[in-house]
């Protein structure tokens, strides 16, 4: 084997391993990196252990699923040092009168953490919903909010903090009259299930 085929196949192998590592983080099967990705889990499957390669329209569909870049994708070993989430550049969802701000930085690894603003009643939704099986802290900013735990109440307000497993089924309401925000921190990162069921386990 050539020398340039050789330093050719460790690349792969470190691309893959890598694409691999971060999936793990984020508690991800084949199965369901394929299905947010759109590429199929066999192939991902071969991509992680280097004996395939993948366009680069192909890598940017797994890296945007996998919450990371292309760029950080292949600078694995470089330094590591503070990483810098601006308020004007925080990945969000908005929904109706709730909006949740992603506050970790990406590529995300051990722990994940999310800023939530709700209007008066609004809600992280008109169900309670699960995912993975991680400790779960929710603290509360401002406001006062109801956090439903398995179809219990907890009534807190602004400086209170309550843990619980993110396999619980569990919703958070603004009760007050203005807005609320709170924050969550999760640990191990998780993936967010359907409604009122948890995460399957993962492939290998």
């Amino acid at each position: 084997m050539s020398t340039q085929k050789r330093k050719s196949g460790d690349e792969d192998a470190q691309l893959g391993a890598r694409i691999r590592e971060i999936r793990k983080l984020r508690r991800l099967s084949l199965t369901q990196l394929g299905e947010m990705s759109g590429v199929s889990a066999s192939f991902l499957s071969q991509l992680e252990r280097g004996t395939c390669r993948a366009s680069f329209g192909t890598l940017r569909d797994v890296t945007e699923a996998l919450g990371t870049t292309l760029a950080e994708l292949f600078n694995a070993d470089q330094p590591p040092g503070p990483r810098i989430v601006r308020h004007a550049e925080r990945p969000q969802l908005i929904h109706g009168g709730a909006r949740k701000f992603m506050l970790s930085p990406r590529p995300l690894s051990h722990i994940e953490m999310f800023a939530g603003e709700f209007d008066p009643g609004e809600s992280t939704g008109e169900d309670p919903y699960s995912h993975g099986d991680s400790q779960e802290f929710l603290t509360v900013i401002r406001g006062s909010v109801d956090v439903q735990i398995d179809g219990r109440s907890h009534l807190l307000d602004a400086g209170d903090t309550i843990e619980y497993r993110s396999s619980q089924l569990h919703r958070t309401v603004n009760v007050g009259d203005g807005i609320a925000e709170v924050h969550w921190i999760v640990s191990p990162v998780t993936v967010p299930s359907t409604t009122g069921s948890t995460e399957g386990t993962n492939d290998e």
